[in-house]
């Protein structure tokens, strides 16, 4: 289970790292888009602020899952960045679905791994 656990965090880390690296050094072009999610994309855009936030966010969880500190954090902090993620390329873009799947599996799996750390969170106080 550790060498799983390890596999999967790293891979997560560096899909991450390379995803907001690439935003912020605009190292890949700008791939063409039409339809709805095109119309997505300009509104996301326009904010100015929500894509930058999530680039950052799935840098410093990439951090995160690669050098293997406060990975009970960065996962919870992710998570509502891959359930967007999964659900944009269900909606918008379901050629991408089957990496959005992996990703969504793969945090799943890592919160599961860790559940003991997070059993605080559902503790009913009464």
């Amino acid at each position: 289970m550790k060498i799983a656990i390890l596999v999967v965090r790293t891979l997560m880390g560096a899909l991450f790292l390379c995803t907001s690296v690439s935003y912020f050094l605009h190292l890949n072009p700008e791939p063409a888009t039409t339809g709805d999610f095109k119309a997505f994309q300009v509104g996301l855009v326009a904010s100015t602020y929500l894509i930058p936030l999530a680039k950052t966010i799935e840098f410093l969880c990439g951090l995160s899952f690669i050098s293997g500190k406060f990975t009970t954090l960065a996962n919870i902090v992710i998570f509502p960045v891959i359930i967007n993620i999964l659900l944009i390329n269900y909606f918008l873009t379901p050629d991408n679905l089957p990496i959005a799947i992996a990703v969504f599996l793969g945090n799943i799996f890592l919160i599961y791994s860790h559940w003991k750390n997070y059993k605080g969170l559902f503790k009913m106080n009464g």
